[in-house]
């Protein structure tokens, strides 16, 4: 294990996340919110901290190792959540705990979109501007980001990129260098959202609204401006732009970077991943609409319709954006949303979950069994699109359900033993595990009546779910230790 170079790296990530503090900083002196102070101070705390974890060992410029990537990537995690703190401790409005601020923070940077945070329409605007920001940034990954930046650096960024990247096929490349790909990726995602900003703006929100929302949206996060989320605006057309660009931030993004390449639809076209995706949604949300009309009795069907395709979309592909108190609907539909969280987007995208093409593999493979009861002796490859799927990634995709049901146990377990009753706990934990938002029981609204043990265990599993587990699970095994 290379310290020196571990430490030259987090010292050099974490001063270049000191300047994430000067858009909200802008905003505030516009805006004459009161808050500049706390974000100048945030500013040179980070940076005096980088700068003296980089200048004791700025001259150990080896080459990073696998192994050496996944503790700069867990450490730089857990070390952003705490500085990205700092303006929510140091500014007068919200009043927070640092418990409290570190919570929200690494919501804000897994993209969970679980906040503690009550009175949101009152807070200053740039506080409201930096929790979108957090979730911008947080979406594709500062680390892939960072990839493309290191190598002016002097650092690898392979190693990097591997141990931060979620999804059973990450090791594919969109270019030949990996700097490339990081960078062709962050255009992806900046044009996405530059298009999100506008659209929002055309269909009737202010300016800051609209790239707030952007920011939360093309990161599937979820937070918002307004206590009542989407819900506050009132608007049909809003309500179809965040559909349209929730869904689409939920597709592979290197399926968006293949069709601008080669302007054609036939990357989408063609992927199962993609056709199972929706699939899903269409299934659940005609479930939805069916309950609502059919069963429950819900007068308006437009309103019934449109309320079902939004809660559908943004739970689905783990948002957490809200137009209705869903967890109030009838019979089964909160759970089914809820359950339809656990599925999540596709790999590849800023969406969370256990990811569609897991879940497409592990159907697959329980009907290679149901056939191989019928003809013992024949021989089924499991295929996706037609390409064969090698049994190293099908064994990878059981280890990981293995390990998700596992630890989602013994985390459910703790939360009860805090105090949770069994609904609370569960629907927390799915939230945060699946980088979702809002949960059930007494975290529907939000997280500020919990005890400060449930928010530690909550931050560990959002870290969890953002980093897919197994980069995170990896540092607790003595095999990882003595290798």
């Amino acid at each position: 294990m290379q310290l020196a170079v571990i430490q030259r790296i987090l010292g050099i990530l974490l001063s270049l996340f000191s300047l994430t503090m000067f858009p909200p900083l802008v905003v505030s002196i516009v805006s004459a919110d009161g808050a500049t102070v706390a974000f100048i101070s945030s500013f040179a705390l980070i940076l005096s901290i980088g700068l003296a974890l980089w200048f004791p060992v700025r001259n150990f410029k080896d080459e990073l190792r696998l192994r050496d990537g996944f503790i700069v990537v867990v450490l730089f995690w857990v070390g952003l959540g705490i500085a990205g703190s700092m303006p929510l401790i140091l500014s007068d409005t919200p009043d927070l705990s640092i418990t409290d601020a570190i919570f929200e923070s690494i919501s804000g940077l897994t993209t969970t979109g679980a906040t503690i945070i009550t009175g949101i329409d009152f807070l200053p605007q740039s506080i409201l501007f930096y929790r979108q920001e957090l979730q911008w940034l947080g979406g594709m990954g500062i680390i892939v980001l960072a990839v493309a930046i290191l190598p002016m650096l002097g650092i690898g960024g392979m190693q990097l990129y591997r141990a931060e990247t979620p999804g059973p096929v990450k090791d594919s490349k969109l270019t030949p260098r990996i700097t490339e790909t990081a960078k062709a990726l962050w255009y992806v995602y900046l044009g996405i959202t530059i298009s999100c900003a506008f659209a929002y703006w055309l269909a009737g929100m202010s300016l800051f609204d609209a790239v707030a929302h952007s920011f939360s949206t093309v990161s599937i996060g979820g937070f918002s401006t307004h206590d009542a989320s989407i819900g506050y605006f009132q608007s049909s057309e809003i309500e179809t732009v965040a559909i349209f660009f929730m869904f689409f931030s939920g597709i592979n993004f290197s399926l968006h970077f293949m069709a601008w390449r080669f302007t054609s639809i036939k990357p989408y076209w063609y992927d199962a991943e993609l056709r199972t995706y929706i699939s899903i949604l269409l299934l659940v949300c005609l479930t939805c609409v069916s309950y609502h009309l059919l069963i429950s009795g819900h007068g308006n069907m437009g309103k019934a319709i449109q309320d079902s395709i939004f809660q559908t979309v943004s739970i689905a592909t783990t948002t957490g954006f809200t137009t209705t108190e869903f967890q109030n609907w009838p019979g089964f539909l909160p759970l089914l949303l809820l359950f339809s969280s656990f599925i999540g987007a596709c790999a590849g995208s800023t969406g969370g979950g256990i990811k569609v093409i897991r879940m497409l593999l592990v159907f697959k493979q329980g009907m290679r069994e149901i056939k191989r009861l019928i003809h013992p002796s024949a021989i089924f490859i499991i295929k996706i699109g037609n390409k064969p799927i090698s049994e190293r990634i099908i064994e990878a995709v059981w280890g990981f359900f293995a390990a998700y049901i596992a630890i989602f146990a013994f985390l459910m377990l703790a939360l009860m033993a805090t105090g949770l009753d069994q609904v609370t706990a569960f629907s927390a934990l799915a939230a945060c595990l699946n980088n979702l938002g809002p949960g059930l029981g007494d975290v529907s609204q939000h997280y500020g009546q919990i005890s400060d043990i449930s928010k530690w265990i909550l931050c560990f599993a959002m870290l969890l779910g953002r980093l897919e587990i197994f980069t995170l699970l990896v540092l607790f095994t003595p095999t990882f230790w003595r290798s």
